[in-house]
C-alpha cells in the first residue's frame, strides 16, 4: 500500500504519536498535493507550475515552499498519479486531535487572536480541512511551534496574508502572540 511509507512518521492511520510530526489524516486532497509536489520538486516553483498546468486534477492546487528533513527524499520516490492516491486516502480518514496538555489562560488569549487574525482563512478555529490552509487545531504543541518558526525564519513560504495577520498579531500582543496561538490550536479537540 502507498500509504506505509508515511505512517512509519505521521503514525496509524495518518495520526501523529510523535509531537514533531503534524497529523495528516483529515487534511484536504488539495493541501496535500501541495505539500508533497512541493517536497517532490523541492521547492521549483517553474516546474510545479509546470506539473499544476499539466494535471486538470491540480487546478486548484497552491504549493508553498516548505523546509523539509526527510520529505523531499520520501516525495520523489512518488509519481504524480501515486501523490493524488495518497492524498485522497489520507482526506478521507477522520482527523484525530494530539492528547496534551496545553496552558488555557494563553489558549484563551490565543483565541482572540485566532478570531482578530486566523479565521478567514483557518476556519472553524483552524479545524475545517475545507479552506485548504491545512488543520492546526489539534496538531502537536512542538510541531506548531516548529512550523510558525520555520514561517518566522522565512524557511517556509506563506501566503501575502497569512504574512500581515502575523505581523499585526505580533504588533498586537508581543512575542507571546504566538506563543498563545499555538496554545489555542492545540487545544482544540
Amino acid at each position: 500500500m502507498l500509504a506505509n511509507t508515511c505512517l512509519g512518521c505521521h503514525g496509524p492511520a495518518g495520526i501523529s504519536q510523535g509531537p514533531a510530526t503534524p497529523t495528516i489524516s483529515g487534511m484536504s486532497e488539495l493541501y496535500i498535493i501541495g505539500a508533497m509536489l512541493a517536497y517532490k520538486y523541492d521547492n521549483d516553483e517553474d516546474k510545479i507550475d509546470e506539473i499544476i498546468e499539466a494535471d486538470v486534477d491540480f487546478e486548484d492546487v497552491e504549493f508553498f515552499a516548505r523546509i523539509s528533513t526527510v520529505m523531499n527524499r520520501i516525495a520523489q520516490g512518488y509519481t504524480e498519479e501515486e501523490i493524488k492516491i495518497l492524498a485522497k486516502h489520507f482526506a478521507e480518514l477522520p482527523f484525530e486531535s494530539a492528547q496534551q496538555s496545553v496552558n488555557a489562560d494563553q489558549a484563551k488569549t490565543g483565541a482572540k487572536l485566532h478570531e482578530t487574525h486566523c479565521e478567514k482563512c483557518h476556519e472553524e478555529g483552524g479545524s475545517s480541512a475545507e479552506d485548504d490552509a491545512g488543520v492546526l487545531a489539534g496538531q502537536w504543541v512542538p510541531y506548531l511551534e516548529y512550523t510558525m518558526a520555520d514561517f518566522a525564519s522565512g524557511d517556509r513560504d506563506m501566503p501575502k496574508k497569512m504574512k500581515k495577520q502575523m505581523e499585526e498579531a505580533h504588533t498586537a500582543n508581543g512575542d507571546d502572540a504566538m506563543r498563545d496561538l499555538i496554545q489555542f490550536y492545540a487545544n482544540k479537540k
